[in-house]
């Protein structure tokens, strides 16, 4: 072959940077290095990758295209390294990667890292923001991080273990009548977190299975700023009853049981099958499951 493998670094960096010279001063590399490596990149895809336009550069359709595969394959080259004949948290210097929404940052991420503070000060939690997007195709972004958390009945042919239960609650103005049927409740504007195609929360999906389907007026990937968008206006929400609860006492809403029963409520922890035998992702796991039971206790 032709090219190496830091040339996958600086494909990384320059699609991230987008400018030569970021480029070069994030690696902590030369910029007549980085020239090299542009030149190398170009020659080997027939593309320009970096097009000038004004004073500035653009990433070429394939530049877009290599964007997030180029950051996947270097998530997975770094795990390569990372793996070892087994896993000492006391003296590990490792990070983990978990995609969960603000709530489960506030209730199980502070749980889980407090935990792992007192048993394994070298261990770093990286958390990033769920989206509808990573919901749709959760199965394929599992092969670049440690775990995904999501309620079971979402995802079918990859492991999980359940952290800890909850239930739905409405959320409304302070001011704002109470539904006390269904069709009252469908019949309010919503404010819907994690709303996507072929995905919708079990409350909205009991709601259109009996043919009411309700005017989602405000959508977004918050369960946390559902507050402020309901306060003063005849919205209602529908949030997790643990959520719900961190909302501040000052808020103007009120917390309501749903008119109907919309069923169990389960989060869990869901990995890629590659991760099943691997001795840090195995102690993950249990301390992970340690933090759930504290989790269910409150």
């Amino acid at each position: 072959m032709s090219l190496d493998l830091n040339l996958l670094v600086s494909l990384n960096a320059l699609l991230q940077e987008r400018s030569v010279t970021r480029a070069a001063l994030r690696l902590g590399l030369s910029q007549p290095t980085l020239s090299t490596a542009l030149a190398r990149l170009r020659r080997h895809y027939g593309d320009d990758l970096l097009t000038r336009v004004g004073n500035s550069y653009e990433l070429t359709p394939l530049a877009v295209r290599l964007s997030e595969r180029t950051a996947q394959a270097l998530a997975l080259a770094d795990r390569v390294f990372q793996t070892g004949p087994g896993f000492d948290p006391a003296h590990a210097e490792h990070q983990f990667t978990l995609v969960g929404t603000d709530a489960h940052l506030a209730l199980f991420g502070r749980t889980l890292t407090g935990l792992m503070r007192e048993v394994a000060p070298g261990v770093r939690v990286h958390f990033q923001h769920l989206t509808s997007q990573i919901v749709r195709r959760a199965q394929e972004d599992l092969r670049n991080v440690d775990g995904i958390l999501l309620p079971q009945g979402l995802l079918a042919t990859v492991p999980a273990i359940d952290l800890y239960e909850d239930r739905w609650v409405c959320v409304l103005s302070s001011n704002s009548p109470r539904p006390t049927t269904p069709a009252e409740l469908a019949a309010r504007p919503w404010v819907m977190p994690y709303n996507a195609p072929g995905y919708a929360l079990p409350p909205l999906n009991w709601l259109r299975a009996r043919g009411m389907e309700p005017l989602l007026e405000l959508t977004s990937e918050s369960f946390l700023t559902v507050p402020h968008l309901v306060a003063g206006t005849d919205r209602v929400g529908v949030v997790p009853e643990r959520a719900a609860r961190l909302f501040p006492d000052g808020a103007g809403t009120v917390i309501i049981d749903l008119p109907f029963e919309a069923g169990p409520l389960v989060e869990s922890l869901w990995w890629h099958p590659l991760h099943e035998r691997e001795p840090a992702h195995m102690w993950l796991r249990n301390i992970a499951s340690e933090a759930g039971q504290l989790v269910a206790a409150r």
